[in-house]
């Protein structure tokens, strides 16, 4: 066998699996830290608010910034803590409003885990055709109980602007 095709299949393997990998990355929406502030020390790492920056992946030019708080420590640099269910949004148009698709009524667009295993952090988006807006909501849900901490903010959407939906 000659060296090229030794290495021609393996490179037949990677591009399905680069290929693979790219739409999973496109598919989860990727939180940019843009912020944080200590707000207790502790000798390994301090307990944090942290911002984060999502942009809404079906709704070009709207960006969504969640603050919440992070869990410092041995466990909290392990990923092992379990973050508090407080969060904040504030959603805003940042670019000129494009839809990639058609938009379902409702839909979970952002989700992060808060524990190894039992929490999460939802963004769920709903559209208010009636008032031609796009509201959003983030809350933390948890296998045994939830949160009903909650906070809600809301995108006008430009006058002349459908907002498209499924």
């Amino acid at each position: 066998m000659t060296s090229t095709r030794l290495f021609a299949r393996p490179a037949r393997l990677a591009r399905p699996l680069i290929a693979c990998a790219s739409l999973c990355a496109f598919a989860a929406a990727h939180a940019e830290q843009i912020g944080s502030v200590n707000t207790n020390f502790r000798m390994t790492s301090s307990d944090k608010v942290v911002v984060e920056a999502y942009d809404d992946p079906q709704v070009q030019g709207v960006t969504c910034y969640v603050s919440r708080a992070r869990t410092g420590g041995v466990k909290g640099t392990l990923g092992l803590a379990e973050d508090p269910t407080e969060a904040s949004i504030a959603c805003r148009q940042v670019g000129q409003i494009a839809f990639t698709g058609p938009l379902k009524q409702q839909a979970d667009v952002f989700n992060e885990r808060m524990s190894l295993l039992f929490k999460t952090l939802h963004v769920v988006r709903v559209v208010d055709a009636k008032r031609n807006a796009l509201v959003y909501l983030t809350y933390s849900d948890r296998v045994v109980s939830g949160s009903a901490k909650n906070s809600v903010t809301a995108v006008p959407v430009p006058a002349g602007t459908a907002i498209p939906l499924r």
